[in-house]
């Protein structure tokens, strides 16, 4: 049986693993630059920057949904879906829609104007997962980002 719980300052180290089976499965360990000091700081220390739900069964940790809450001048108050994974052996076991479950309710007891999240183009076992839900998949926005070392400069 798969629980639901509140992350806390001693998961970040079951955390930290399944991003970076994450990275494996999109290709693209080198990417990660975050570390548990990190998460630990970040997520767990006076003023969190983000939230993050458990799945847990028998075995330990099998999954993580990672939020935080932003703002946008036309939606006004809403939260932002990081990551939801779950463990390669426990997808299909019912943990991934338990997580995306309590982001959902999460987000409804803030009172949030949206949902939003990142998947993907060619994830289509998240893209299907994702298409259970009452969602847009806004094809008109493109992401934008400048990376790290660019900051610096």
């Amino acid at each position: 049986m798969i629980f639901i719980r509140n992350a806390v300052s001693g998961d970040v180290k079951a955390m930290y693993s399944l991003i970076k089976e994450l990275a494996l499965y999109e290709k693209a360990p080198e990417h990660v630059i975050n570390s548990e000091s990190d998460m630990l700081n970040d997520g767990f220390g006076e003023h969190p920057l983000f939230k993050a739900f458990i799945a847990e069964n028998e075995n330990g940790i099998v999954g993580m949904a990672l939020c935080y809450q932003a703002y946008s001048t036309w939606k006004g108050k809403y939260i932002y879906l990081d990551d939801l994974i779950v463990t390669e052996t426990e997808r299909k076991s019912g943990a991934g829609t338990l997580l995306f479950e309590a982001v959902y309710n999460y987000s409804k007891t803030l009172n949030a104007n949206q949902l939003r999240w990142h998947v993907l183009n060619w994830n289509e076992p998240a893209i299907s997962f994702y298409k259970k839900y009452p969602c847009t998949f806004d094809e008109e926005w493109i992401t934008c980002k400048i990376e790290k070392e660019n900051l610096i400069k």
